[in-house]
């Protein structure tokens, strides 16, 4: 994609292209600066500065505690930042003023856990926010479903509840669920994580056809085969900073810094 490579950590020293990317951040349809967060007096987000693009998939790595998952859980606000701002399309997220609720329509999320109602069908999981969010018509909230349980080929599977589906088959459903309204950008925390080998493969498929369609992704996950092929940038995150970023090329090549190497070299790549 053509992005500088950002070094921040001890190692490598002060870099020329430590200012992140190339492009002008006001271009980000997600927009963060100084984001900050902390539980128990232990600071777990320590200024976080992050611009992603529109259709850019942004793989975020790093080892356990790191911050990962807190900071995508910030980016929807199910945890509340310390201080920093939030800008998402050109909203702020963090101001009194913004209806969240509504902002929530247009920021999907899926969860390394599947939450979806085991007494509701695949097809009223799908329609659930449709109806009562969206408020559309039974009619045109099962159209819609219908389309998107499609799009991650589940349409035979409608009428299913989820003890009838596998694990990869529900995560799919919450991916359903969450393209059906619409959204601008899509946040996954680490959604193969909770399954069986056999069955990732599946999911993943759906995002790099989420991938090709355009979708906005930013990815918490240790598939690094997928962020290998699929990222357009991969951030590495260690102690609640994000301490390198750049393209798959260079983060999985030998110019990376010593941390992400480390890291890395720890993981079946």
């Amino acid at each position: 994609m053509g992005r500088l490579q950002r070094h921040d950590s001890v190692e490598d020293g002060p870099s020329a292209s430590s200012a992140g990317t190339a492009r002008d951040s006001a271009a980000g349809i997600l927009t963060v600066r100084s984001l900050c967060k902390s539980f128990g007096g232990i600071q777990i987000l320590k200024n976080i500065d992050l611009s992603v693009f529109p259709q850019e998939l942004v793989f975020i790595i790093g080892p356990s505690g790191s911050g990962k998952s807190t900071f995508l859980r910030c980016l929807n606000r199910l945890e509340e930042p310390d201080s920093g701002s939030i800008f998402i399309d050109g909203i702020d997220l963090l101001s009194p003023k913004t209806n969240i609720n509504l902002m929530r329509r247009h920021i999907g999320m899926v969860f390394q856990a599947f939450n979806l109602y085991p007494h509701m069908t695949a097809l009223g999981n799908v329609t659930l926010a449709l109806r009562h969010v969206l408020k559309r018509d039974r009619a045109t909230a099962e159209t819609i479903a219908i389309k998107a349980l499609d799009q991650v080929g589940l349409k035979e599977k409608a009428k299913a509840y989820p003890a009838e589906l596998s694990g990869g088959q529900q995560q799919r459903v919450a991916i359903a669920r969450a393209i059906a309204l619409e959204p601008k950008i899509m946040l996954f925390d680490e959604p193969t994580s909770a399954l069986d080998p056999s069955l990732v493969n599946s999911v993943l498929a759906v995002m790099r056809d989420l991938r090709h369609l355009g979708m906005t992704m930013v990815v918490v996950s240790h598939e690094m085969r997928f962020a290998r092929d699929a990222a357009d940038r991969i951030i590495f995150m260690q102690n609640g900073r994000i301490e390198e970023e750049g393209t798959p090329d260079f983060m999985f090549g030998s110019q990376a810094g010593v941390h992400t190497r480390a890291f890395l070299s720890q993981i079946n790549v």
